[in-house]
């Protein structure tokens, strides 16, 4: 039997907030609770799960290059970084594991304009938006190799 994939899970800023921040158009999972789901998944996916939520952008881009040093696949919700972060678009490019974009809520479907850019898109295998807490689950399925 081989040994599981580790994964990161990566998130944003004022992802720390879920349940709190906007629930109607985040939910009211917890991050503690979002965080607890991603490790219950991937363990039964066969997936070693990490979760991290920042918000500092800097510490997030540590995190990617850690990623693309040990090739980790991804799944990021950069959350407001998605839409303006060149630094963030670089550290993507470098990946060589699979990334997938995951959000929350459909960015393309928000009524502010700059949500409807990615800087992630053009990195990422796939990107899952609008399944709320769900989406997480999709991505890590997205990363299951045989």
């Amino acid at each position: 039997m081989r040994a599981p994939t580790k994964v990161l899970v990566l998130n944003g800023p004022n992802l720390g907030r879920l349940g709190r921040r906007q629930p109607e158009i985040y939910g009211h999972t917890t991050y503690a609770e979002l965080a607890h789901q991603c490790v219950e998944w991937g363990r039964e996916l066969g997936l070693d799960v990490e979760v991290r939520q920042t918000n500092h952008e800097g510490e997030l881009l540590d995190w990617l290059n850690a990623a693309a040093d040990d090739v980790t696949p991804v799944v990021l919700n950069a959350a407001a970084w998605t839409h303006y972060s060149y630094a963030l678009y670089d550290a993507c490019a470098q990946l060589t594991a699979p990334l997938v974009e995951v959000h929350i809520s459909d960015p393309t479907q928000r009524p502010e304009e700059f949500r409807h850019t990615s800087v992630v898109t053009p990195h990422a295998v796939e990107v899952v938006a609008g399944r709320g807490i769900d989406g997480y689950r999709i991505a890590l399925g997205l990363l299951v190799t045989d």
